[in-house]
């Protein structure tokens, strides 16, 4: 029997990473036709468009991860993706700050990892802080000069154009059939779309994805909410201004992101939330809180890592003790400056054991490609990440070249 298939990859997720696969896989196999379906009304929604803006240097990520490699040249790539298409964009370059005694070996640290990863970076006493941010204080730092800002919607919205691919809004999906054959989706509208590929970016709802096809993903999605504020005084900050960050965690602090449209963005800190989609106490789906309180990882980081739950927990119930965390590196600063800015949620991938995946996690499956963690810099290394994707769901596509010839 003949199978009638109604794409060769079908990609599940049209955020930033979902739609560079796209446009990674009609590029490197013209030819190949590719559908993404995408459950909003439009594409990059949620984590993509829901962040600071910032085009990452990768000074952050362990040498040879996927996310250092990626995140450096995803970075120029993007640069040069925005300057192509006319998107807006910067190269602001940004500061990373010690406040205190403590962080001094932790950013000198920074120093050589930025090294390693090839990132040109400089090293500043008090007197060099001020030139490049009058406001700011801080005993040393690190200027990052690679660092940028952009409009990462959109870059998704470019990509979807330029990607050529059938690109299907509002398609939620309900079910994932995986035959020898190929794989079927259905959607919440009862649609069904047959390809040879799957590939699964569905960003919070990854792992879900996961597991409806079939496959163990051995992790799950525990969303964390970042919140933000926006600065009513942006003349306080010339660029991007960065605390050091703690290296347990994958969260780089309240910091402070001057953005394309002028506006400066302080945030965001990282609390539970109680939906993944939930951009504020308010938004609780019982389902998603369920999911999160079952999954043994879980508890084991609320165990491990509960001092400093509390103090962001803090800080997101009270606007003072935010400001107080912003007055570290930015004194003038008062609660009457910041006004309150929409949310985001990070989709944290958590493994059974607590611990916090910290690199990009990309799984195969018989005819299935999964991205089951990627939060930032994902949207700075999007290109890479999109064109090794593309790279194994096209080697997937090839295997079943000879067994369709066989049949």
């Amino acid at each position: 029997m003949t199978t009638a298939y109604d794409c060769d990859v079908l990609v599940i997720g049209g955020g930033i990473v979902g739609l560079s696969v796209a446009y990674a896989l009609t590029r490197a196999a013209p030819g190949t036709t590719v559908t993404v379906l995408e459950k909003e009304w439009g594409p990059a929604r949620h984590q993509t468009g829901r962040n600071s803006g910032v085009i990452h240097s990768g000074i952050y990520y362990r040498p040879g991860s996927l996310k250092a490699r990626f995140a450096v040249r995803g970075a120029a790539e993007m640069v040069k993706f925005c300057a192509e298409y006319g998107i807006d964009h910067e190269v602001t370059g940004k500061l990373i700050v010690a406040t205190g005694r403590d962080e001094l070996p932790r950013l000198h640290a920074l120093v050589q990892r930025g090294r390693e990863n090839g990132i040109p970076v400089r090293e500043l006493g008090p007197a060099q802080i001020s030139e490049y941010e009058p406001h700011v204080r801080g005993l040393a730092a690190i200027h990052v000069g690679t660092t940028g800002v952009c409009d990462f919607g959109a870059v998704a919205a470019q990509l979807a154009t330029a990607s050529g691919a059938d690109v299907r809004y509002g398609q939620e999906v309900t079910a994932v059939d995986r035959r020898p054959w190929g794989v079927a989706v259905r959607t919440a509208s009862g649609a069904v779309v047959r390809a040879r590929v799957l590939v699964n970016c569905a960003g919070l709802h990854c792992d879900r994805v996961a597991r409806l096809a079939g496959d163990d993903p051995g992790m799950r999605i525990v969303p964390f909410r970042g919140e933000y504020y926006e600065l009513a005084r942006p003349d306080l900050v010339r660029g991007l201004v960065y605390p050091v960050p703690d290296p347990a965690f994958p969260f780089l602090g309240v910091h402070l992101t001057r953005g394309i449209d002028g506006g400066v963005h302080v945030g965001p800190n990282a609390v539970p939330a109680l939906a993944r989609e939930g951009y504020s106490w308010a938004q609780l789906r019982p389902r998603d809180l369920a999911g999160t309180l079952v999954w043994p990882g879980s508890w084991r980081i609320a165990r491990r890592h509960w001092r400093y739950g509390a103090g962001e927990l803090h800080r997101s119930l009270s606007k003072r003790a935010f400001t107080e965390a912003v007055r570290r590196l930015l004194p003038p600063v008062t609660e009457s400056d910041l006004r309150p800015a929409p949310s985001g949620v990070r989709a944290q991938a958590v493994l059974r054991d607590g611990t916090l995946a910290d690199d990009f996690l990309i799984r195969e499956a018989p005819r299935t490609v999964h991205v089951l963690n990627a939060p930032s810099p994902a949207a700075t290394a999007s290109l890479p990440i999109g064109r090794e994707v593309a790279r194994r769901a096209l080697t997937a596509l090839a295997a079943d070249r000879p067994a369709r010839a066989a049949r």
